[in-house]
């Protein structure tokens, strides 16, 4: 494609430096591939919009003229109206935009500028993409365009045996009526008359046309500076040259436009998608899609598939839940703990050196009595149907997937992508292709992209290590707090005291660290944000795919340490290196490792897991709806100051919240963070997919309405899939099952449990005449005798606490005065094999049942398989006739041609 356009450039060479992103050597230049249209006399002549008046149409979606769409509009602030004195520093943004829309005009945009209704510093410069700029950016782009109407797609439904059942949750077609299908192929200016062409107004629709315009705007020149040459409308909006850049929604959206041409689709999205009333029906997907893309339509699909399988999870989820409580009264090791005549007698070891008390089994009542709801043996049934369960969403997602790619045209994308500009910018270095054999240029060499590997990788560590670091602080915290609680909280032994039951030391702790916790969490997600994309920014990958995988892995890691940690850290390390009250082990040797309660760390894994996912779904959902209206609204008072005036769309527009290209990056991360909390610790709360399942239901309508009403239109992007949180999602499947077998046989007293009722209740080891599980709380409590404590250099830390001369703990150790004294018994050994092997067993079981479904359910449906191989034959017969019919209507003018030449030349002969 021929270069025709005399670009103009400012050369200001005394400029400060900007930033990197955004520039590009001239040598480097000319190598992308960029259509121009019109040439320049001389470089210096600058071309500049026509400035027209608001023609009063506050829903018109053109220019004043009523003909041409306005497809972007840029914003920025005139410069001789500025508040600021800088004068010099406005002269040089005022040339460099001057030189930017004299280019854009030069490569074939059309601009109309208009100052703004509300404040006259404000010009809205609209932007206009005429049929031939169109035409060359959409073959430069290999964008595909109908060729004929589709008859073959058939919409699948998730509901389709239940008709009726259907029809309530259906969207109205004939409010949203349906989108009719073509056959697609990336388009060609050569072989325009094989494309579907009715009217070249609508041959393109908004969004494709924002799509074209935006590939046009990342790309156009504006200032040269030391042989390098400055780019892109996101380096003139990140410096302030202009204050926005956006497409333009096409109406209100409480109220259908005034102009009769509009489709007021955004008016139909709020309607009956975003609205409150509409929470119970099914998404619009091809609407949405339509408005806002495939990256947005594969994102809501997604979410509202999850959503239907996380109803499945939540319903068996309450039954094994109700199961705990039905039977929680039946809980014999239960009983025991509340029984003054047991647990009343049975005095506990201190749980810290010289300050915590004495104290008696029974006031942990309260806390055993709900742990037999959650530690049940229905948690067992529910964490093994979570590991199919999860395997089943994951498998039919990707059936999902393939039939949305073949809807949406979309089988074929990654031969569309195009380079990032900040990628092509650093296209200095020339290699030769592998395949083609022929010279290319890409930003570094293989050296370089290992130095700049290792030192991405060695950023993203430092950070993780940072977040263990924090961890460890709160461990130091639950430590040392712990002392503090127990000697500021109650000493008595008066089971029926209302703060000693239910504020004992370990709760007391354990919520304090919880909620310090999440406080740390959010505050080092902020400022990781940043950093990593600065780490992506400087590895620098070729598409804007390849950019979003790369921050999302970057992202995940670190929310996965963040997020998780402490959950790891109750769930795998608490209470199980303590020692034995004659030895306890110390960390730093100075805090004394905590200790779980006697009814185990399960119950504080579980209140770990609420505070998190409520606090999290609370803040967030509440930051999504309050932050930008709140903004908006803050707007509003600013810019009306009191007047009425008629606004036009794209100041409406302006006014509203600006998304960002990461926007639903964080809504994704925001989602599978919730997953690993559904999936990794299921097996201490069954209650969690209820809860995602209802923070979902509202997630998805709040998305929806901030969306359509708080958030300027984003630049609709082609999707094939989810990208990398697919592999994400598969990994902590896989991790899952490790994770919730160990939380049941070393977290939760279930093995413990079955080791006593099946072999230590009866002989040779027990002394009950048949299966029981009387006695549990009995056989699992060691005795300690105070006076054996071994660390003489520190003191007895039990001495002068009470008259006492034994204890319990928690343990399977000896008791005192055994040949074996304080050292682990049959018991523990029992124990730790069938620990070791219920672990084994499950995890073969579900890994084996998760393997044979993902290899029994195929990725993509036969269905979808022969309506892909159909669609790809029938387009590339319809091409290949429409050649066939050129090349035959061309030779019979050519033959035609020879024959009238031949004529003409043979007849006055003849004569």
């Amino acid at each position: 494609m021929q270069m025709m356009t005399r670009d103009v450039l400012l050369d200001m060479e005394q400029e400060e430096d900007d930033d990197e992103d955004g520039d590009i050597a001239l040598e480097n230049f000319d190598q992308m591939v960029l259509s121009s249209f019109g040439t320049l006399e001389s470089q210096q002549d600058l071309r500049s919009p026509q400035f027209e008046e608001f023609n009063g149409k506050p829903d018109s979606l053109f220019f004043n003229d009523g003909q041409r769409r306005i497809d972007f509009v840029l914003v920025y602030e005139d410069e001789s109206r500025k508040e600021t004195n800088k004068k010099g520093s406005n002269e040089k943004q005022r040339k460099k935009r001057q030189a930017y829309e004299s280019n854009l005009i030069h490569d074939g945009l059309q601009l109309e500028a208009t100052r703004s209704v509300l404040d006259d510093r404000l010009v809205f410069v609209k932007v206009h993409a005429p049929w031939e700029v169109l035409c060359t950016y959409a073959e430069l782009m290999h964008i595909k365009l109908p060729l004929k109407p589709n008859d073959l797609k058939t919409r699948s439904s998730a509901f389709g045996n239940f008709t009726w059942f259907s029809k309530v949750l259906q969207v109205d077609e004939s409010i949203i009526k349906p989108e009719q299908e073509f056959f697609t192929a990336p388009f060609e200016k050569n072989r325009m008359n094989d494309f579907y062409i009715r009217d070249k107004d609508t041959f393109f629709n908004p969004a494709t046309r924002s799509r074209i315009v935006y590939f046009i705007l990342s790309r156009i020149k504006y200032q040269v500076r030391e042989n390098v040459k400055k780019f892109g409308i996101n380096k003139l909006v990140s410096s302030g040259i202009y204050k926005a850049a956006f497409p333009l929604h096409d109406c209100n959206f409480s109220c259908p436009s005034e102009d009769f041409s509009c489709p007021n689709e955004r008016y139909l999205l709020y309607t009956e998608w975003a609205h409150p009333r509409s929470i119970y029906k099914k998404q619009p997907l091809d609407l949405i899609r339509k408005y806002y893309g495939e990256k947005i339509g594969i994102y809501f699909a997604w979410l509202g598939y999850y959503t239907q399988m996380l109803l499945l999870a939540a319903v068996v989820g309450v039954a094994c839940f109700l199961y705990g409580y039905v039977n929680r009264n039946n809980c014999t090791w239960s009983k025991e703990v509340c029984d003054p005549d047991i647990g009343g007698n049975i005095i506990m070891c201190p749980q810290c050196d010289n300050i915590c008390p004495f104290w008696k089994l029974n006031i942990t009542c309260d806390s055993s009595q709900k742990l037999c709801i959650f530690d049940s043996f229905g948690t067992l049934v529910f964490a093994v149907f979570m590991g199919v369960w999860v395997t089943l969403f994951l498998e039919f997602w990707k059936r999902r997937q393939a039939e949305l790619e073949y809807e949406w045209d979309t089988v074929e994308l990654q031969q569309e992508e195009q380079p990032r500009p900040e990628y092509e910018a650093r296209c200095t270095h020339v290699v030769i292709n592998e395949i083609t054999q022929e010279e290319e240029r890409v930003p570094f060499t293989t050296w370089g992209k290992c130095i700049r590997a290792v030192l991405c990788a060695s950023a993203v560590l430092f950070w993780i290590l940072l977040i263990i670091a924090s961890v460890i602080g709160i461990i130091v915290y639950r430590l040392s707090v712990f002392i503090v609680f127990s000697a500021k909280l109650p000493k008595n032994f008066n089971g029926t005291d209302p703060i000693q039951k239910y504020l004992t030391p370990q709760t007391a702790t354990s919520i304090t660290a919880s909620l310090i916790s999440f406080v740390i969490i959010m505050i080092l997600n902020i400022i990781y944000e940043k950093v990593a994309i600065m780490i992506t920014n400087f590895e620098l990958p070729r598409t804007q795919t390849d950019y979003e995988n790369s921050l999302t892995m970057k992202m995940f890691l670190f929310q996965f340490v963040n997020y998780y940690s402490s959950c790891f850290y109750i769930a795998f390390f608490k209470g199980k290196f303590v020692g034995y009250p004659g030895d306890p082990v110390y960390w730093l040797g100075k805090y004394r490792n905590e200790e779980c309660d006697p009814g185990g760390c399960l119950f504080e894994l579980t209140t770990q897991l609420t505070i998190i996912m409520g606090g999290k779904a609370i803040l967030n959902n509440i930051q999504e709806v309050l932050l930008p209206w709140v903004k908006n609204l803050i707007g509003r008072c600013r810019t009306v100051s009191g007047s009425e005036k008629i606004s036009p769309r794209w100041e409406q527009d302006y006014h509203l919240q600006l998304m960002g290209r990461l926007g639903l990056f964080y809504e994704y991360l925001e989602m599978i963070i919730q997953f690993g909390f559904v999936t990794l610790f299921v097996a201490s709360f069954p209650l969690a997919p209820l809860l995602a399942l209802v923070n979902n239901i509202l997630e998805i309508r709040v998305d929806a309405w901030k969306m359509t009403t708080q958030y300027r239109r984003m630049v609709p992007e082609k999707a094939q899939d989810i990208g990398a949180w697919q592999p994400i999602m598969q990994g902590i499947a896989i991790l899952a099952v490790v994770t919730n077998a160990m939380i049941i046989a070393f977290t939760s007293d279930m093995i413990p449990r079955l080791v006593y009722y099946w072999s230590f209740s009866v002989p040779p080891y027990g002394n009950h005449t048949h299966y029981t599980m009387e006695g549990y709380i009995n056989n699992t409590l060691s005795i300690f005798n105070i006076a054996d404590f071994k660390n003489r250099s520190k003191g007895n830390p039990y001495s002068g606490l009470g008259d006492h001369t034994t204890c319990r703990y928690r343990d399977f150790r000896y008791p005192p005065g055994h040949p074996q004294e304080y050292k682990h018994n049959i018991y523990y050994w029992h124990v730790i094999a069938a620990k070791l092997a219920f672990i084994i067993v499950m995890e073969h079981i579900i890994y084996s049942v998760k393997f044979f479904l993902s290899y029994a359910i195929p990725d993509v449906s036969k269905s979808t398989k022969s309506k892909i191989k159909r669609e790809k034959y029938l387009t590339q017969k319809l091409l290949h006739e429409n050649h066939l019919k050129d090349m035959t209507k061309n030779m019979g003018v050519i033959a035609e041609s020879i024959i009238g030449a031949i004529d003409n030349n043979v007849r006055p002969k003849l004569e």
